[in-house]
C-alpha cells in the first residue's frame, strides 16, 4: 500500500490499492463504501450480484479530477471486501427463486407445492437476515463516524442501512434516481423482493418523512395508488411529465428546482442504474426505455448540494454486466456514477 502523501493521483490506478486505485485504508477514510452481493428476487435478468466487483474493476479508469469537488478523493474512499458467503447465499437461493417464478408463469400455484412453498419461505427469512446484516454492518460504521455508501446488488439491500440512517438522523428524505416505482407489495410472493424496496422503506422506517421518486416510467395501478392515497409522503417526477415539460419549453434547471423544493434538509440518495438511458445501462436487470444522461443527474445532485441540504447517504444498485463482462459500458458508467456520489459526499 501506497502511502498516500506519495500517491500520484495522474498515475496508473493499481489494483493493490483500493476502489479508484486510492491508497486509504477503512482507518484513515473519511467514507466506506459496503458491496452487498445480492441479487435473490431479480424479476427478469440476472449479473447484479457481480455489480460491485465489477465497478470495482471499471472505477482503475476513472480520473479523479472532479470539476465539481476538486481533490474529494484526498478524504478517503475505501471499498470492503466482498462477502462470499453473502454471494454464495445469494446464488443459492437465486436458483430457488427461479424454480418459484417458472412454476408461476406457467401458471402454478405456489400456496400448493409444499416444495415451492418452502422454498419460499427460506427466501423471505433470508431475505431478512441480509437486512439485518446490512443494518449491523453499517449501524457499525456510522457509530465510528463514517460516512457510508452501499454497493448492490439489486434494490432490495439498502434496506437495513436506511433504519440504521433513520437512527442516526432522524427524519429524512430519499431522492429515488429509478425507472421503477419500487412500491410493489411482496411482489411475486417475495417480502424482500427489489421491487418492493420503497414499500417496505416506508413501511419500516418511519423517519423516512419523504420519498422523491424521479425518472418513474415502468409501475402498476396498485404502485399509482399507493402513491396518491400517501397524502404528499410521496412525489413522484414521472418520466414522461419531465419529458412534456422539456417539450413545451420548461429548462432542466427549472425541473431540478422543483425536484429539490420537494426534498426535506437531510437527504439520502438511492440511484437504480436503470433510471439512465439504457444506452448507458444495457445489462440492467429491467432495462426501459426513457430515463437520464448521467450529466444530467449530476446536475441534479450539484444543485442539491448548492440548496444547502445534507446528503446523509446513498447506495448504487442494479449495475450488471450481464452475462458476457466487458460487452457492455455499465461497470464504467456505474463506476462514474459511484465517483461522483463519493464526492458530494464528502463535500
Amino acid at each position: 500500500m501506497q502511502n498516500p502523501v506519495q500517491f500520484d493521483p495522474n498515475s496508473v490506478g493499481l489494483k493493490s490499492n483500493n476502489i479508484f486505485g486510492l491508497p486509504f485504508t477503512e482507518e484513515e477514510s473519511e467514507l466506506i463504501l459496503l458491496p452487498v452481493p445480492w441479487e435473490v428476487t431479480v424479476s427478469y435478468r440476472v449479473g447484479t450480484a457481480m455489480g460491485p466487483e465489477s465497478i470495482f474493476e471499471a472505477a482503475m479508469q476513472v480520473d479523479l479530477f472532479d470539476p465539481d469537488v476538486k481533490d474529494g478523493w484526498k478524504k478517503g474512499f475505501h471499498m470492503l471486501p466482498v462477502d462470499r458467503n453473502i454471494r454464495k447465499k445469494s446464488d443459492y437461493l437465486r436458483q430457488c427463486t427461479e424454480l418459484i417464478l417458472s412454476h408461476m408463469v406457467e401458471g402454478g400455484q405456489v400456496s400448493e407445492n409444499e416444495q415451492l412453498t418452502h422454498k419460499l419461505n427460506e427466501i423471505n427469512e433470508q431475505g431478512k437476515k441480509m437486512s439485518e446484516w446490512v443494518y449491523e454492518m453499517t449501524s457499525s460504521l456510522l457509530k465510528k463516524g463514517k460516512k457510508v455508501g452501499l454497493i448492490g446488488g439489486d434494490h432490495s439491500t439498502p434496506l437495513g442501512y436506511i433504519k440504521a440512517l433513520g437512527e442516526k438522523h432522524g427524519n429524512f428524505g430519499i431522492l429515488q434516481i429509478d425507472a421503477h416505482a419500487d412500491l410493489r407489495i411482496a411482489y411475486e410472493g417475495f417480502t424482500y423482493s427489489h421491487a418492493s424496496i420503497m414499500y417496505n422503506v416506508l413501511n419500516e422506517v418511519p423517519q423516512v418523512e419523504k420519498l422523491v421518486q424521479v425518472g418513474i416510467r415502468d409501475y402498476c395501478d396498485e404502485e399509482l395508488g399507493i402513491i396518491n392515497e400517501s397524502k404528499g409522503r410521496i412525489h413522484t417526477f414521472f418520466d414522461r411529465d419531465i419529458k412534456a415539460q422539456q417539450y413545451e419549453g420548461a429548462t432542466w434547471k427549472q425541473i431540478c428546482q422543483d425536484i429539490i423544493d420537494a426534498l426535506p434538509q437531510k437527504v439520502y440518495i438511492s440511484f437504480d442504474i436503470d433510471g439512465l438511458d439504457p444506452k448507458l445501462c444495457p445489462n440492467t436487470g429491467t432495462p426501459v426505455p426513457g430515463g437520464f444522461e448521467t450529466e444530467q443527474i449530476f446536475y441534479l445532485f450539484k444543485m442539491i448540494k448548492q440548496s444547502g441540504r445534507e446528503l446523509i447517504g446513498f447506495d448504487l444498485n442494479e449495475v450488471s454486466c450481464g452475462y458476457h463482462p466487458g460487452d457492455g459500458i455499465d461497470a464504467i458508467v456505474g463506476a462514474r456514477v459511484l465517483f461522483k456520489l463519493c464526492n458530494f459526499m464528502v463535500a
